[in-house]
Protein backbone atom coordinates (compact mmCIF):
# COMPACT_ATOMS: atom_id res chain seq x y z
CA UNK A 1 0.00 0.00 0.00
CA UNK A 2 2.55 2.68 0.47
CA UNK A 3 3.81 2.07 -3.44
CA UNK A 4 0.35 3.40 -3.66
CA UNK A 5 0.61 6.06 -1.33
CA UNK A 6 4.09 7.90 -2.06
CA UNK A 7 5.59 6.42 -5.37
CA UNK A 8 5.50 8.45 -8.37
CA UNK A 9 4.10 6.57 -11.40
CA UNK A 10 2.32 3.35 -9.17
CA UNK A 11 -1.32 4.11 -8.94
CA UNK A 12 -3.46 2.08 -7.36
CA UNK A 13 -5.72 -0.47 -8.67
CA UNK A 14 -9.23 1.32 -10.21
CA UNK A 15 -11.91 2.05 -8.01
CA UNK A 16 -14.94 0.56 -9.51
CA UNK A 17 -17.87 2.35 -10.19
CA UNK A 18 -19.83 0.58 -7.60
CA UNK A 19 -17.27 2.10 -4.98
CA UNK A 20 -18.71 4.67 -2.43
CA UNK A 21 -15.33 6.12 -3.31
CA UNK A 22 -15.66 6.60 -7.23
CA UNK A 23 -16.20 10.32 -7.60
CA UNK A 24 -19.40 9.46 -10.09
CA UNK A 25 -21.28 8.03 -6.50
CA UNK A 26 -20.10 11.75 -5.11
CA UNK A 27 -23.18 14.53 -5.68
CA UNK A 28 -20.38 17.05 -5.71
CA UNK A 29 -19.53 15.67 -9.39
CA UNK A 30 -22.73 15.24 -10.43
CA UNK A 31 -22.52 17.30 -13.85
CA UNK A 32 -18.85 15.59 -14.37
CA UNK A 33 -19.08 13.13 -17.35
CA UNK A 34 -18.47 10.03 -15.92
CA UNK A 35 -15.59 9.32 -18.73
CA UNK A 36 -13.71 12.36 -16.98
CA UNK A 37 -13.69 11.06 -13.74
CA UNK A 38 -10.54 9.58 -12.35
CA UNK A 39 -10.62 5.69 -11.20
CA UNK A 40 -7.35 6.13 -9.92
CA UNK A 41 -4.47 8.15 -9.16
CA UNK A 42 -0.84 8.55 -9.05
CA UNK A 43 1.60 11.24 -8.51
CA UNK A 44 2.08 11.41 -11.83
CA UNK A 45 -0.75 12.02 -12.86
CA UNK A 46 -1.52 14.48 -10.10
CA UNK A 47 1.47 16.10 -11.54
CA UNK A 48 -0.14 16.25 -15.18
CA UNK A 49 -2.77 17.43 -13.57
CA UNK A 50 -1.30 20.23 -11.33
CA UNK A 51 1.12 21.42 -13.81
CA UNK A 52 -1.10 22.81 -16.40
CA UNK A 53 -2.79 25.13 -13.53
CA UNK A 54 0.45 26.00 -12.07
CA UNK A 55 1.42 26.99 -15.62
CA UNK A 56 -1.61 28.58 -17.14
CA UNK A 57 -2.94 30.52 -13.50
CA UNK A 58 -0.70 30.34 -10.64
CA UNK A 59 2.53 31.29 -12.49
CA UNK A 60 0.99 34.35 -14.18
CA UNK A 61 -0.30 35.63 -11.32
CA UNK A 62 2.72 35.56 -9.41
CA UNK A 63 4.76 36.71 -12.54
CA UNK A 64 2.49 39.77 -12.40
CA UNK A 65 3.73 40.84 -8.58
CA UNK A 66 1.19 39.39 -6.51
CA UNK A 67 1.44 36.58 -3.77
CA UNK A 68 -0.59 33.96 -3.75
CA UNK A 69 -1.75 31.15 -1.76
CA UNK A 70 -2.17 27.48 -2.52
CA UNK A 71 -4.28 25.44 -0.64
CA UNK A 72 -4.15 22.01 -1.72
CA UNK A 73 -4.19 17.89 -0.80
CA UNK A 74 -1.11 16.32 -0.16
CA UNK A 75 -0.60 14.85 -3.02
CA UNK A 76 -1.07 18.05 -5.07
CA UNK A 77 1.12 19.77 -3.20
CA UNK A 78 3.29 17.02 -3.24
CA UNK A 79 3.60 17.35 -7.26
CA UNK A 80 3.62 20.94 -7.52
CA UNK A 81 6.70 21.02 -4.78
CA UNK A 82 8.49 17.92 -6.89
CA UNK A 83 8.05 20.34 -9.83
CA UNK A 84 9.38 23.25 -8.29
CA UNK A 85 12.09 22.36 -6.58
CA UNK A 86 12.95 19.64 -9.43
CA UNK A 87 12.61 16.38 -6.97
CA UNK A 88 13.65 12.93 -8.41
CA UNK A 89 11.21 10.38 -9.14
CA UNK A 90 13.49 8.27 -6.00
CA UNK A 91 13.47 11.41 -3.61
CA UNK A 92 9.77 12.01 -3.98
CA UNK A 93 9.34 8.71 -2.39
CA UNK A 94 10.63 10.03 1.54
CA UNK A 95 8.98 13.47 1.10
CA UNK A 96 6.08 13.88 3.97
CA UNK A 97 4.43 17.37 3.86
CA UNK A 98 2.65 18.22 7.10
CA UNK A 99 -0.98 19.06 6.83
CA UNK A 100 -2.01 22.76 7.52
CA UNK A 101 1.83 23.82 8.28
CA UNK A 102 2.42 26.66 5.84
CA UNK A 103 5.06 26.46 3.28
CA UNK A 104 6.72 29.68 1.94
CA UNK A 105 8.42 30.16 -1.43
CA UNK A 106 10.03 32.69 -2.28
CA UNK A 107 11.16 32.46 -6.56
CA UNK A 108 13.17 34.21 -8.90
CA UNK A 109 12.07 36.02 -11.88
CA UNK A 110 12.07 32.67 -14.03
CA UNK A 111 9.73 31.04 -10.98
CA UNK A 112 12.83 29.06 -9.56
CA UNK A 113 13.22 28.93 -5.79
CA UNK A 114 15.58 30.85 -3.59
CA UNK A 115 16.28 28.11 -1.23
CA UNK A 116 15.89 29.45 2.25
CA UNK A 117 18.53 28.35 4.73
CA UNK A 118 15.74 27.29 7.02
CA UNK A 119 14.58 24.85 4.37
CA UNK A 120 13.83 21.24 5.07
CA UNK A 121 15.59 19.34 2.33
CA UNK A 122 15.05 18.13 -0.08
CA UNK A 123 12.99 21.45 -0.10
CA UNK A 124 13.58 24.89 -1.16
CA UNK A 125 10.58 26.66 0.98
CA UNK A 126 10.62 27.32 4.37
CA UNK A 127 7.80 26.21 6.64
CA UNK A 128 6.35 28.57 8.67
CA UNK A 129 6.71 28.16 12.46
CA UNK A 130 8.48 26.12 15.56
CA UNK A 131 10.73 24.47 12.97
CA UNK A 132 10.83 21.29 15.55
CA UNK A 133 7.23 21.05 15.72
CA UNK A 134 6.94 20.95 12.25
CA UNK A 135 9.58 18.47 12.30
CA UNK A 136 7.65 16.05 14.56
CA UNK A 137 4.64 16.51 12.42
CA UNK A 138 6.29 15.73 9.13
CA UNK A 139 7.53 12.28 11.37
CA UNK A 140 3.76 12.01 12.00
CA UNK A 141 2.84 12.36 8.24
CA UNK A 142 5.52 9.35 7.66
CA UNK A 143 4.66 7.16 10.61
CA UNK A 144 0.75 7.35 9.24
CA UNK A 145 2.30 5.70 5.92
CA UNK A 146 4.30 3.15 7.78
CA UNK A 147 1.51 1.50 9.72
CA UNK A 148 -0.49 1.56 6.66
CA UNK A 149 2.19 -0.95 5.25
Amino acid sequence: MNIWRRSYDVPPPDCTEDSPYWPGNDPMYKDVPAAKLIKAESLKVTLDRVLPYWLNEIAPTVKSGKKVVVAAHGNSLRALVKYLDGISEKDILELNIPTGVPLVYSLDADLKPIAHPDAIKPLSGRYVGNQDEIKARIAGVKAQTAAKK
